[in-house]
């Protein structure tokens, strides 16, 4: 049994690393760096020159390509996105799929040698909207990605672009230093007046970088703030409330046959019950159960689940050592008048699952021989018999 569990461990390692949004996030990473691949190699290659500050930056500009400048954004945000891609963020996903589209539209309007890479990203594009349930999250690491490449693009278009028109402001801009203090001072909307553009295209080059900023460091916050307030409010509302009104009930751990059938009993019965069940497991309660989604054997979902206050903890999982791990974790976190209850799915590991010591071991294979055989051989059948298969002692009553 312990190695099946190492087994189902390991299982469960590898699925999360191949999950749609881990695979996606590098198809993601190498679309990126396929587009970029150019500019990169050709900026390697004039590095020396880029490293002395006193060059003149409009000659690299030329040299480079002013229209090199978008591949360049566009190829890393590509990169930066894939990040977000593996953390299964919405904001990213969102945000890959409009460079994708921006991406494959370049390449479409390329060369020949675009081809390839508009197929690929065609591929990338589709695959992202086929597996769009997978990007449900949304998270501070998200939305720091989103301002990181928002803010960068920015503040690359602003630079190079008053580097390109640095003659058409009031005092040339010639040098680095100087259209990065520009740049910041326009996206800021600060406007110390020493430096402001005296040509109709360099006017509106300033206006675009002030709308821009402003707008990047609007969207860049909310994108920042909003998972927080909405993190908050998911943990007052189905935390705190909840967690004040779990006493006194009972712990259902698992989705199975046997855990469907004993909730359904238990809430006919008016009892609390609340559930535990693996993230993405499929179930059939109803829509109004309380139920907290996290890894069943650990402690940290079972205290969540109010264990500190239940009645009775079941583990009533298909797998016999999951349910063995579920009843340590309660025994670590349960009161002491809280009583743990373990299925065992095969009768041949009831001794292994006494092991850690549960209030009640009770195995559907062999009750339910028993009262088959006690039944055709005309055998007696009270609440003696029923409280011995489950407790292993004579009733009291």
């Amino acid at each position: 049994m312990i190695l099946r569990l190492i087994l189902k461990i390991l299982k469960h390692k590898l699925l999360d690393i191949c999950k749609p949004s881990w695979i996606l996030a590098i198809l993601v990473a190498i679309n990126g760096y396929w587009f970029i691949k150019p500019v990169v190699q050709h900026t390697l290659e004039m590095l020396p020159s880029v490293l002395n500050w006193s060059l003149d930056w409009l000659d690299l500009i030329n040299d480079i390509g002013l229209a090199e400048l978008p591949r360049l954004l566009l190829g890393a945000g590509l990169i930066i996105m894939s990040i977000g891609l593996a953390l299964q963020a919405r904001l990213a996903w969102a945000f890959s799929l409009i460079l994708l589209l921006v991406v494959a539209a370049i390449s479409f309007l390329s060369s020949a040698p675009g081809l390839l890479l508009l197929s690929y990203t065609l591929v990338v594009t589709l695959l992202l909207l086929m597996y769009w349930k997978s990007f449900d999250s949304s998270s501070i690491a998200a939305g720091s990605l989103f301002a990181l490449t928002s803010t960068g693009a920015l503040m690359l278009y602003a630079v190079f672009g008053s580097l390109y028109l640095g003659d058409q402001f009031s005092a040339p801009i010639v040098d680095m230093p100087t259209a990065f203090y520009f740049s910041i001072v326009s996206m800021s909307t600060v406007g110390y007046g020493d430096l402001y553009p005296v040509t109709s295209t360099a006017r509106l080059f300033t206006a675009s970088i002030i709308v821009m900023g402003i707008t990047v460091f609007a969207t860049s916050i909310s994108a920042i703030i909003g998972p927080v307030i909405g993190g908050n409010l998911k943990k007052i509302v189905k935390g705190r409330i909840s967690n004040v009104m779990r006493k006194n009930h009972f712990i259902i751990v698992g989705v199975s046959p046997t855990a469907h059938s004993v909730y359904a009993g238990l809430v006919e019965r008016g009892d609390a019950v609340t559930v535990v069940a693996p993230v993405g497991a499929e179930h059939e309660y109803p829509a109004d159960a309380d139920i907290v989604f996290g890894d069943p054997s650990s402690a940290d979902v079972l205290v969540e689940a109010g264990a500190s206050k239940a009645k009775y903890i079941l583990a009533l999982r298909n797998e016999d050592a999951e349910n063995a791990f579920i009843v340590l974790a309660a025994k670590e976190v349960g009161d002491s008048d809280t009583k743990t209850i373990a299925l065992v799915n095969s009768s041949k590991h009831i001794p292994q699952i006494r092991r850690v010591k549960p209030d009640v071991v009770f195995s559907l294979q062999l009750l339910g021989s028993e009262l088959l055989v006690r039944t055709l051989k005309g055998e007696t059948i009270d609440n003696k018999l029923i409280t011995k298969l489950f407790f292993g002692a004579e009733s009291t009553e």
